[in-house]
C-alpha cells in the first residue's frame, strides 16, 4: 500500500459506516488531522456567539436556518498521522443508520440569467449606498464510482497551501473543499485574521498585475476588519500586505492582521460572530449586502461562505472561510463559486471568474475520474488480450 492509500481506505470506510467525522489538513501540513465522533457528540447551536466557552470542530453556515444549522462536534477520537489511523480498529466501529436525506432542489442558473443578475447588481450598487456584494452560483459536476477518499487526497496534493477538508456531519451532509482564507487562527499568544479578495489565474512566473477593481475589492475587506477591531478595542495590531497568495489554480490579494489574544480571550465567540460573514463573502455595508444576496440568489448557500475548523481544541483555533467547496450528493458534486461585484464589474468577466474559481475542485475530480477510467480500460484490455492468448 503506497503512502496515502491508507487514508483513502480509512475515509471510504468511515463513509460506508456513515460515521460523523471531520478531516482537515492545514496549509503546509504533511498529513490530515481527523476527529471522529458519536451522534451524541454533535451540538446544534442557535447563534454564532454560542461558541463562547465551547471546544471541538465547528462547521458553520453562511446563515443559520433549519436546513443549515451551526454544528459543533465535541472532541472525541483524534487521529493525527498515518500511524495512528493504521493502529485504529475501524472494524470495531458500528455502522450507523443512513437516513435518506430529504430531496433538495439545486438551482443551477443559466449564463444568460446570471449576466442579467450581475447587470442588476451593478445598477443597484451605482444607485445606492451598497459598495460591494458577492453573488454566487452552483456549478454541478457528475459523480461517478470514484473513491471520495481518493478525491480528498488528490485535492490535498493539488492545493498544499490551502486548508483542505472532508466532513460528514448530521445536519450538514458530506462536504469537501480547499480554502485559502483564514477567518481566525491562533499563533501562540497572538491571533491572526486575514483580508482576502481579488482573483486571477495563477501564473507560472508569479509576475502578477492587479487592477483597480481587484485592489478596491480587497481594500473593502481590510477596512471592515479594522472596523471590527475598533468595536472590540483591539490595538495595537500589525499588518502584512497586501501581497499575492497562490492557491490551487488561482491567486488572490491578501493582508494579514495580528493582535494579542488577550484582547478577546473571554469573548471569542462574539468576535467571530462579528467577523462573519466578512465582506469577502457578503459585501459592504454588510447588512445591506446580506439582504440583497437573499433576493438576488435563487439557491441556498448552506455552508458555502460559512466557516469551519478546530475551535479551541488543545488551546488552538484554526478557522477558515468555507470557499472552493462542494456539497456531495449521491449522483453529483455541487460546487459553489462566487465573485465580488462592485460598480466596476463587467458581467461576462464575473461569470468567467466563478468558472475559474471552480477549477480547483473540478481539476481534482477530473484527475480522479480519469485515473479510474484508465484503470478500468487497462483492466478490460488486459482481460481481452488474455482471452486472445487463450
Amino acid at each position: 500500500m503506497t503512502r496515502g492509500d491508507s487514508y483513502t481506505v480509512f475515509f471510504d470506510q468511515l463513509l460506508q459506516k456513515n460515521r460523523p467525522f471531520a478531516a482537515w489538513s492545514l496549509p503546509g501540513e504533511t498529513a490530515p488531522e481527523i476527529l471522529l465522533g458519536e451522534p451524541s457528540d454533535i451540538l446544534f447551536l442557535e447563534d454564532f456567539d454560542r461558541l463562547n466557552g465551547q471546544e471541538g470542530f465547528v462547521f458553520a453556515p453562511f446563515r443559520i436556518d433549519e436546513n443549515s444549522p451551526l454544528i459543533l462536534m465535541k472532541p472525541g477520537v483524534y487521529l493525527k498521522d498515518e500511524k495512528a489511523i493504521k493502529a485504529f480498529d475501524i472494524e470495531a466501529l458500528p455502522s450507523l443508520e443512513c437516513k435518506t436525506p430529504a430531496s433538495r432542489d439545486f438551482y443551477i442558473i443559466a449564463q444568460e440569467n446570471y449576466l442579467k443578475d450581475i447587470d442588476e447588481t451593478v445598477r443597484v450598487i451605482q444607485s445606492t449606498k451598497l459598495s460591494k456584494v458577492i453573488v454566487s452560483r452552483i456549478i454541478p459536476a457528475k459523480r461517478g464510482n470514484e473513491s471520495i477518499g481518493e478525491l480528498y487526497m488528490q485535492l490535498r496534493r493539488q492545493t498544499p497551501n490551502a486548508m483542505v477538508y472532508l466532513v460528514n456531519l448530521p445536519g450538514a451532509g458530506l462536504w469537501m473543499g480547499a480554502t485559502p482564507e483564514v477567518l481566525l487562527q491562533s499563533k501562540g499568544k497572538t491571533l491572526e485574521t486575514v483580508s482576502l479578495a481579488g482573483t486571477q489565474s495563477r501564473r507560472d512566473d508569479s509576475d502578477y498585475r492587479w487592477h483597480t477593481k481587484e485592489i478596491e475589492e480587497q481594500a473593502f475587506v481590510s477596512r471592515y476588519m479594522l472596523d471590527v477591531f475598533y468595536k472590540f478595542n483591539i490595538h495595537p495590531y500589525t499588518t502584512q500586505g497586501p501581497e499575492t497568495l497562490e492557491s490551487g489554480r488561482v491567486a488572490h490579494l491578501k493582508t494579514s492582521f495580528n493582535f494579542s489574544a488577550k484582547k478577546v480571550e473571554d469573548k471569542l465567540g462574539d468576535f467571530v460572530a462579528q467577523l462573519h460573514p466578512t465582506p469577502a463573502v457578503c459585501g459592504l455595508p454588510k447588512s445591506k449586502a446580506h439582504r440583497f444576496i437573499s433576493t438576488i440568489e435563487k439557491h441556498d448557500r448552506r455552508y458555502y461562505s460559512g466557516y469551519l475548523g478546530p475551535w479551541r481544541m488543545n488551546d488552538c483555533i484554526r478557522l477558515f472561510v468555507n470557499l472552493r467547496c462542494m456539497e456531495i450528493t449521491a449522483d453529483n458534486y455541487m460546487l459553489y463559486s462566487g465573485g465580488g461585484i462592485t460598480a466596476r464589474s463587467v458581467p461576462a468577466e464575473e461569470w468567467d471568474e466563478t468558472t475559474k474559481k471552480a477549477t480547483t475542485l473540478l481539476s481534482a475530480i477530473e484527475a480522479v475520474q480519469t485515473n479510474d477510467f484508465n484503470k478500468e480500460t487497462h483492466s478490460a484490455t488486459g482481460l481481452f488480450t488474455a482471452g486472445q492468448r487463450n
